[in-house]
């Protein structure tokens, strides 16, 4: 079970990867660079002469390929390796299943042409199902491998305060960065030559949807943020748990103020976008400890 788990685990770092590539290709403009043709690439397996554009958006779509593969061999391993009804069985096929998803957003995004230049409103909300879709991807991912480490399955029932809490973390960080992904987009399609002007901008009611949507990502932020930097070692039954998300919350606050104050750069971006899924896998392992079964109330333990 210690290689099926390290794979569980390795799985997940490589998904997290390729998913830091596909905010490259958002954030540098590639994202039709294989044309508006899906899954071929300029009409063709192996596109000729291509442009960098071509190069970037092409890798994606390798890496993606791949990632899928890994999921596949995790859920065939996983269900070959573990008796009837282990929790990990279920986290693995549900890892497929929302793999599968995700390659249908990405695809529709290609064929819808919301991609490059586009600016509208259905881009927009294809944006954020990505981001939702992807962070569920990502949970069930850490929980197939937190359930392979040796992880005990979850229980609600006892567990109706701690369970509420936990759907709420959730919530709140679903929502930020779905709030997150309009506002990359509006950074991306949108250059100001200051903060001031920036600032202006996002006030200005005469400004583009995308660029009054922006405002709203700190906001939430920042009363996420702080919800997690006190809730979050309250809520783990195991330190380590809350010490990493309290300080991933703090250090994503931080990356924040930084994207603004550069006017996001796509390193920055980048960067901002490790840290939240970080943080985002951080808590759904929170989660699943203070679930446990057999817990009761909430202790002070370490792992």
């Amino acid at each position: 079970m210690g290689r099926l788990a390290r794979f569980a685990w390795s799985v997940l770092a490589y998904n997290v990867a390729v998913i830091l590539w596909g905010a490259y290709v958002r954030a540098t403009g590639a994202g039709a660079g294989c044309g508006g043709h899906w899954p071929l690439c300029n009409g063709l397996l192996v596109p000729r002469a291509p442009t960098v554009a071509t190069l970037v958006e092409y890798s994606h779509r390798l890496t993606s390929g791949l990632a899928l593969v890994s999921v596949l061999v995790l859920l065939g391993w996983t269900w070959a390796r573990t008796p009837r009804r282990h929790p990990a069985r279920l986290g693995a096929a549900l890892t497929v299943f929302f793999m599968l998803t995700e390659a249908a957003v990405g695809a529709a995004l290609v064929l819808f042409e919301y991609v490059a230049d586009n600016a509208s409103m259905g881009r927009a909300l294809f944006m954020a199902v990505h981001l939702l879709n992807t962070f569920i991807l990502l949970a069930c991912m850490t929980l197939t491998a937190w359930w392979l480490s040796g992880g005990p399955p979850i229980a609600i029932r006892g567990s109706a305060g701690r369970a509420t809490a936990v759907i709420a973390g959730c919530a709140g960080i679903l929502l930020v960065g779905t709030s997150g992904a309009v506002a990359a987009l509006g950074d991306t399609l949108f250059h100001y030559g200051s903060l001031a002007e920036a600032l202006r901008a996002d006030l200005s009611p005469t400004a583009h949807f995308l660029i009054r949507l922006r405002l709203w990502h700190p906001v939430f932020a920042i009363a996420i943020g702080a919800g997690l930097l006190f809730g979050a070692p309250r809520l783990a039954v195991r330190r380590w748990t809350g010490r990493t998300v309290a300080s991933l919350a703090a250090l994503q606050l931080a990356l924040g103020l930084a994207n603004v104050a550069l006017l996001a750069p796509v390193w920055l971006q980048l960067v901002h976008l490790l840290v939240a899924d970080a943080l985002w896998i951080a808590f759904v392992i929170l989660g699943a400890a203070a679930l446990e079964t057999g817990r009761d109330r909430i202790a002070d333990c370490e792992l």
